[in-house]
C-alpha cells in the first residue's frame, strides 16, 4: 500500500527515534494524529513493532543517501564482470585511508574497478561520490578546474579555482575519484595534498599507470583478470562477445581461455578481441594474436602487459585499410568528443580525402576503436584514452603530427570565432563552448611552444580569454589574457591584452593583480611608443589603488601611487584621453585623502581638500571624459562625482548621478572592460536608491546585480544589496530565500570577515524580528559578529534597522533610545545611506513613546527627509498619529504603496485600526502581525 507524504515524514522521525510527542511538536499536529499515522505505518509496512519500524526507516534513509551520492558517477554502459576479491580489497583500502591510488597498465580495467568501488561506498559518504575524468586536461594547472566542473563549483570572489574547490569541500564527507592521472603527476599530487589537508572528511581514489609518489599515498596494484578455473577473463570475453551477437558455447571455453591467456588478462585487449570474433572466428583470432604477440615480445618484465595491449591494438589496426589507419591516428589529436565535420576538417587530407572521412569513422566505430554517442541530434565520436595515446604515437611515427595539429589549430580558431558572439544565457552556447574548450586549450598549449605558430597562438589565447570570461571562468580568463600578452610580438597588442587582464582581475576583486597589470600595460604601451596610452594605464593603476584598496592582500608602499601620478602628468601631454584619465586620477586621489581624514592613510594626491573642491574636480573629470565619447571613461568619472556629492551632503544629487552612471552603462556590452564598472555602478546605485527612498529602482538594480553573469557563482556578493532593499520594503519571503544563498556562498568562500556585509546580516536579522523568530534573529546577529563588524561599523545602520523591528513590536521607547545619540554631534548614521530613515523613525518613535519633544522632532525631521517618499511618508504618518487624525493616517498608506514599501503600508493599516486588512497584508509578505499601540492625543493638532 502507498505511504502518504505525511506518513513519510512521520516514518523519517521514527527512524530518528523521536517520541510521538516530539514528532507532534515538530510537525505541528496532535499526538493522537501521530499515533494514528504510526499504526497505519505498522500495518502498511508489515512491521511487528516500533523498533522494527525504525529499522525500516533507517534502511530507507540509507537507500536515499546512496541514490543521491551515486548522482556524481557516470552510469556504466555495460555490466561490470568479476573482480569480487579486488573489489573487496580496494573498497577496504578506500575506507581505511584518505588517499588510495589504483595503479596498473593501460587497459587493465582500473577505471571500471574504481567506479564499481565508488558505487559500493556511496552510502558511506553523505555528501556524495564524484568522478572526474582527467583525460581532456592537458595543463597540470587545470586539475582544479576539472574537479570544480565535476562538482559544479564556480570560482569564488577573491579565490582561485583550487581554493574554491577546497572551500566547497571543507566540511563535506565525500569521495572524489580522479581518473587517468598518469599524464598530470605535477598537477594531481599537489592538488590532492592541499585538498586532503583542508578537507578532513574527504577521501580520494585515483587511477593511474604510476603511483603519485607522495608520502600520504596508499597504493593498490590492479592485477589483470584472473585466468584460472571459472576465470573473470573468460566471463568478460563471453559477455562482450554476446554483445556483438556471438554466443560462447561450453565447447569454446578452452579456446576463450587460451585467447585470454595470450592477452595477459588485460581487460581492454579482451574486449577488443571479443569484438573481432564475429568477423574472424576463434581460429583466425588465435592466429592473428599469436603473430602479433611474437613480434612484440621482449624488453623488461615491467613492460610486458603494456606490450600486450599494444599487441592487440597493432593487430586490430593491421586489419584496417591504410586510409582508416591514417584517420585513426589523426583523430587522436582530439581531446574531447568530435563530430564527423570536425574530423573532416582536421584529418581529411589524402588519404583519406574529406569525402571518405564519414565512412571511415563508421568503420572505426564498428570495430570498437571509436565510441559513438548522440546528443541533441549531433553524433560525436571519441577514442578511448589508450587508443588515443596509441594513435598519437603512430601519428608522430608517420611524420604527420605537426601537419595534423596545425590543421587542428586552424579548426580551433574557427570554432572560437563562431563562439565569439555569445549569448551567455543560452544553454546551447554554453554546451557549444564546453564541447570544444579542452581542444582549444590543448591546441593553444601545442602552438604556444612553436615559434612558427606564435601568431595563431596569440589569437587563440585572446579568443579563449574572452570565451572563458563569458563562461564565468574569470580566473582562467585573466590567465589567458596574460598568456596572450606574452605571445604577442607587437607591444601594442600586448598592452591591449594586459588591459583586459587587469579588468578581469578587478572583476575578481584581485586589486593587487589589477594594479600590477595596469602598470605592465603601461610598460608595453611605452615600448610601442604610445605615451598617451601609457599615461592612461598608469592613471588607471592609481584609481585601482584607491577604489580597490580593500582587495589588496598587501598594499604597495604608501608613496608609490603619488609617484605614478607624477609620471602620468609627464606622459599625458595634450592627448584628450590621457588628460581625462589624469583628471579622474587626481579626483579619486583627492577624494581618498579627503575621506581618510587627517588620521587616515595618506592619499596619493597629497593633503586633503574641501568637499566643494572635490566636487569641482569630479565635475571636471566628467566633462573631460564626456568629450571622448567613451562611456567607460565617463562612468569612471561619474563614480567619483557620486562619491563627492554624497560626502558633500547632497544625497539626492548623488543618487541621480549614480542612476545616470547605470543608464550610461546600459548602452555598453558586457565585456571584461565593462563588467567591473557595471558591478560597481549597480552596487552604488542600489545603495543610493535605498538612501533616497527609491525602493522600486533599488530593487530593480539589486536584481540586476544578483543576476549578473560574472557574479553568478558568488551569491553573497550578488545578493547583498537586494537583500537590504527587499528587507526595507518588507518582502520577507524574498529576503529569507536570498539570505540562504548569501550564507551558503559566504560559507563556501570560507566565511571570511567582511565588514561591508554588515548591513546585510543586520537587515536579515531585522526581518526575522518582524516575523517573531527570535532564534533566527539571534543566528543572524551572530553572523554579524562573524563578519568582523564592530560597534563603530554597525552604528551607521543597526539602530535604524533595529528600530523598525522594535516599533513593529510596540517597543517605541526602546526604539527611540537606540536611535537617539543624545546630541547633534558627529555620528556614523549621519553620513550613512540610512540618514533619512533614521531621522524619520526617530521622530515617529518619539510620537509613539509619547516623548514631550515629539512635535519639535517632527518639525525638524520634515526638511531633512523632504524628497524621500518613504521617509517623508513615515514623518507624515507620525504627524497624523500625533494629531489622532485617522483620515490623514490612511492617506499615508497610499503614499507607502506608491513608494513601493508594502511593509510600511501594512503597518499603517494596523496603526489606523484596520487590523484585519493590515494582518492580511503582513501575512502576504511573510510577516507576523503585532498590533502597535497608538499614542494618546495630548496636544492640539500640529498643523
Amino acid at each position: 500500500m502507498a505511504i502518504s507524504a505525511r506518513e513519510a515524514e512521520v516514518l523519517a522521525l521514527v527512524g530518528d527515534h523521536r517520541s510521538n510527542a516530539e514528532i507532534a511538536a515538530q510537525l505541528v499536529i496532535s499526538v493522537r494524529t501521530v499515533e494514528t499515522h504510526v499504526s497505519s505505518l505498522l500495518r502498511k509496512l508489515g512491521a511487528p513493532d516500533r523498533r522494527a519500524l525504525a529499522g525500516i526507516a533507517a534502511e530507507a534513509a540509507h537507500t536515499e543517501r546512496t541514490s543521491q551520492a551515486l548522482a556524481g558517477l557516470p552510469a556504466p554502459l555495460n555490466p561490470f564482470i568479476g573482480r569480487a576479491g579486488e573489489r573487496r580489497e580496494l573498497r577496504a583500502a578506500v575506507g581505511a585511508h584518505r588517499q588510495v591510488s589504483a595503479v596498473g597498465p593501460g587497459g587493465v580495467g582500473k577505471t571500471r574497478l574504481a567506479l564499481a568501488v565508488a558505487a559500493d561506498l556511496a552510502g558511506d559518504f553523505a555528501d556524495g561520490v564524484w568522478f572526474v575524468d582527467l583525460v581532456p586536461v592537458t595543463d597540470p594547472s587545470m586539475v582544479g578546474s576539472a574537479v570544480a566542473a565535476a562538482l559544479g563549483v564556480g570560482e569564488q570572489q577573491g579565490r582561485g579555482i583550487d581554493d574554491s574547490v577546497t572551500a566547497a569541500l571543507a566540511d563535506r564527507r565525500a569521495l572524489l575519484v580522479l581518473d587517468n592521472c598518469e599524464h598530470l603527476p605535477g598537477g594531481v599530487a599537489p592538488f590532492v595534498e592541499r585538498l586532503l589537508a583542508r578537507c578532513p572528511s574527504v577521501h580520494v581514489l585515483t587511477t593511474s599507470r604510476a603511483r603519485l609518489s607522495v608520502p600520504f599515498e596508499r597504493v593498490y596494484s590492479v592485477p589483470p583478470l584472473s585466468l584460472d578455473g571459472d576465470s573473470d577473463a573468460v566471463a568478460l570475453f563471453a559477455d562482450r562477445a554476446a554483445a556483438v551477437g556471438w554466443t560462447v558455447e561450453a565447447a569454446d571455453l578452452d579456446q576463450v581461455a587460451d585467447v585470454c591467456r595470450k592477452l595477459d588478462g588485460v581487460a581492454l585487449a579482451i574486449e577488443l578481441a571479443a569484438a573481432r570474433l564475429p568477423a574472424l572466428g576463434f581460429d583466425g583470432l588465435v592466429a592473428g594474436l599469436s603473430d602479433h604477440l611474437r613480434l612484440l615480445v621482449g624488453g623488461y618484465r615491467a613492460d610486458d602487459r603494456h606490450r600486450s595491449v599494444r599487441a592487440v591494438l597493432d593487430w586490430s589496426q593491421a586489419l584496417l585499410a591504410e586510409r582508416d589507419l591514417a584517420l585513426l591516428r589523426r583523430v587522436s589529436v582530439f581531446v574531447s568528443p568530435f563530430t564527423a565535420a570536425d574530423a573532416e576538417t582536421v584529418a581529411g587530407f589524402a588519404p583519406p580525402a574529406p569525402g571518405e572521412v564519414v565512412d571511415g569513422l563508421a568503420r572505426l566505430a564498428d570495430q570498437h576503436l571509436l565510441s559513438v554517442a548522440a546528443a541533441a541530434g549531433v553524433t560525436r565520436y571519441r577514442a578511448a584514452e589508450t587508443i588515443r595515446q596509441y594513435g598519437a604515437e603512430r601519428l608522430a611515427a608517420a611524420g604527420e603530427d605537426d601537419a595534423t595539429r596545425a590543421r587542428q589549430l586552424g579548426w580551433c580558431l574557427t570554432m572560437a570565432a563562431e563562439l565569439g558572439d555569445p549569448s551567455p544565457s543560452s544553454g546551447a552556447w554554453r554546451a557549444g563552448f564546453d564541447a570544444v574548450a579542452d581542444d582549444l586549450r590543448a591546441a593553444l598549449g601545442w602552438a604556444a611552444g612553436r615559434p612558427g605558430h606564435r601568431a595563431d597562438a596569440h589569437r587563440l589565447a585572446l579568443a579563449l580569454a574572452g570565451l572563458t570570461f563569458t563562461r564565468n571562468l574569470a580566473g582562467e580568463s585573466q590567465q589567458r589574457y596574460e598568456q596572450a600578452a606574452a605571445l604577442a610580438d607587437d607591444p601594442a597588442a600586448a598592452a591591449t591584452a594586459l588591459r583586459r587582464a587587469a579588468n578581469v582581475a578587478a572583476c575578481r576583486m584581485r586589486g593587487a593583480d589589477a594594479y600590477r597589470l595596469w602598470q605592465a600595460a603601461a610598460d608595453a604601451a611605452l615600448r610601442a611608443g604610445d605615451h598617451a596610452g601609457a599615461a592612461h594605464d598608469l592613471a588607471t593603476a592609481v584609481t585601482t589603488y584607491v577604489r580597490k584598496a580593500g582587495t589588496f592582500a598587501e598594499p604597495p608602499p604608501r608613496d608609490e601611487p603619488a609617484g605614478l601620478l607624477a609620471r602620468v602628468r609627464e606622459l599625458a601631454g595634450a592627448d584628450p584621453a590621457a588628460r581625462a584619465a589624469v583628471a579622474l586620477a587626481d579626483c579619486v586621489a583627492l577624494g581618498y585623502a579627503f575621506f581618510a581624514g587627517p588620521d587616515g592613510p595618506a592619499g596619493p594626491a597629497g593633503p586633503a581638500t574641501s568637499a566643494a573642491e572635490l566636487t569641482a574636480r569630479a565635475e571636471q573629470a566628467v566633462e573631460l571624459a564626456a568629450r571622448l565619447d567613451d562611456p567607460l571613461a565617463e562612468c569612471a568619472a561619474l563614480q567619483a562625482l557620486t562619491a563627492a556629492r554624497r560626502r558633500a551632503g547632497d544625497t539626492f544629487a548623488a543618487a541621480a548621478t549614480a542612476r545616470r552612471r547605470v543608464d550610461l552603462l546600459d548602452t555598453v556590452p558586457l565585456t571584461p572592460d565593462s563588467a567591473d564598472e557595471l558591478i560597481d555602478a549597480l552596487f552604488i546605485a542600489t545603495a543610493a536608491g535605498i538612501g533616497v527612498g527609491d525602493l522600486p529602482a533599488a530593487r530593480r538594480w539589486g536584481r540586476r546585480l544578483r543576476d549578473l553573469p560574472p557574479l553568478a557563482e558568488v551569491g553573497h556578493l550578488a545578493t547583498s544589496q537586494l537583500i537590504v532593499a527587499d528587507a526595507l520594503a518588507g518582502h520577507a519571503t524574498d529576503v529569507i530565500a536570498a539570505s540562504g544563498r548569501f550564507v551558503d556562498s559566504w560559507t563556501q568562500a570560507g566565511r571570511p570577515p567582511s565588514r561591508g556585509f554588515g548591513p546585510v546580516a543586520a537587515a536579515v536579522a531585522m526581518v526575522h524580528g518582524l516575523r517573531g523568530d527570535d532564534a533566527a534573529r539571534a543566528d543572524w546577529l551572530a553572523i554579524l559578529d562573524q563578519l568582523g563588524v564592530g560597534p563603530a561599523d554597525r552604528a551607521g545602520y543597526s539602530p535604524t534597522l533595529d528600530a523598525i523591528a522594535l516599533l513593529h513590536q510596540g517597543r517605541a521607547a526602546e526604539a527611540l533610545n537606540g536611535l537617539d545619540d543624545g546630541d547633534d554631534g558627529p555620528a556614523p548614521w549621519r553620513t550613512g545611506i540610512l540618514l533619512h530613515w533614521h531621522v524619520a523613525l526617530a521622530a515617529e518613535a518619539a510620537v509613539l513613546a509619547d516623548h514631550p519633544g515629539a512635535a519639535g522632532r517632527l518639525a525638524a525631521a520634515r526638511p531633512v527627509v523632504d524628497g524621500n517618499p518613504v521617509a517623508g511618508a513615515i514623518v507624515e504618518r507620525a504627524f497624523a498619529l500625533l494629531d489622532d487624525d485617522r483620515d490623514r493616517l490612511l492617506s499615508t498608506a497610499a503614499a507607502f504603496e506608491d513608494a513601493g514599501c508594502p511593509y510600511q503600508r501594512a503597518r499603517t493599516l494596523l496603526l489606523a485600526g484596520a487590523d484585519a486588512s493590515g494582518a492580511d497584508a503582513l501575512a502576504g509578505l511573510g510577516l507576523a502581525a503585532v498590533r502597535p499601540p497608538r499614542p494618546r492625543p495630548a496636544r492640539p493638532p500640529s498643523r
